[in-house]
């Protein structure tokens, strides 16, 4: 049986990839928001999602980048600690790895080479350990504090690719071609689930929020295994759906991001989209 055929068929095409496609919109209409000033001179967002003026009123920074701007020896505007705050509380509150699944233009790249791989029928491979992203996350900030610049700006896959749209730089092409190629060649959700430095602060910022995936319905599960094939990060799902070490049917660990991907595959509708205080369950 193919991926996702049981869905497909009891709720079409379109009900089988919904939570995909929203995610690729707003994927885009996050690059649509920096890109139409420089390319088309309608200016609705100034900057790029390491720091930005939406409508000239708003101020958004990246908290990651806001750290080490501190580590680096620098004491940002008054603007950058606001539009830290602000996003700051807006993934405490949603899920910090949101900002993976539903923001980053990266994650577009490492999931066609996860579909690739699938279609390729490409197992294995030579996967870093998964706490590699933590301690590139601190050593990014002691980089910052050593150097007194925002090293891991010089080599951040969105900053490149972004600079690279606006500019119309070839930079991004390579970057582009190198964590795919690494992905697809060499470790499956390689970049994103064991190296990324922002997928390990996203995952800690968002730690307690309330927005969740649940497998409400984990008692109509049949084991087909789709959940755990299209899930970024797989070992979220066991705790929530099988009762590995908790009783609650909400995926609670940090690195949830949130895709929709198991809402979308399952044909038992086991998983949906609710908040951490929702404990329902049908066992």
């Amino acid at each position: 049986m193919r991926l996702a055929q049981e869905a497909i068929e009891k709720k079409g095409w379109l009900g089988a990839h919904r939570w995909l496609i929203l995610r690729r919109i707003s994927q885009l209409t996050v690059l649509v928001l920096f890109l139409s000033g420089p390319w088309f001179g309608v200016w609705l967002a100034k900057g790029n999602l390491a720091s930005s003026v939406f409508l000239d009123v708003l101020p958004l920074t990246d908290p990651y980048v806001f750290l080490q701007t501190l580590a680096a020896g620098f004491l940002p505007a008054s603007s950058a600690l606001i539009g830290a705050g602000i996003v700051v509380a807006f993934y405490f509150l949603i899920g910090g790895r949101v900002y993976c699944a539903w923001v980053c233009p990266v994650n577009v790249i490492t999931d066609l080479a996860a579909w690739a791989r699938r279609r390729l029928g490409i197992k294995g491979g030579r996967v870093p350990d998964a706490n590699s992203r933590y301690w590139i996350l601190g050593g990014s900030l002691l980089a910052a504090a050593v150097s007194g610049s925002l090293v891991w700006e010089l080599v951040n896959p969105v900053t490149i690719i972004q600079r690279s749209l606006i500019f119309g730089l070839s930079g991004s092409l390579t970057i582009v071609l190198a964590i795919f190629a690494y992905d697809f060649l060499i470790a499956s959700r390689g970049w994103c689930g064991h190296l990324c430095p922002m997928g390990a602060f996203y995952g800690l910022l968002g730690h307690a929020a309330l927005w969740r995936v649940s497998a409400a319905k984990r008692a109509a599960c049949n084991d087909c295994m789709d959940c755990f094939t299209v899930c970024p990060e797989p070992q979220v799902i066991r705790p929530a759906l099988k009762k590995a070490g908790q009783e609650s049917p909400l995926i609670l660990d940090r690195d949830c991001t949130a895709c929709g991907r198991c809402v979308d595959v399952c044909g038992k509708q086991v998983f949906t989209f609710t908040h951490r205080f929702d404990q329902r369950s049908d066992s």
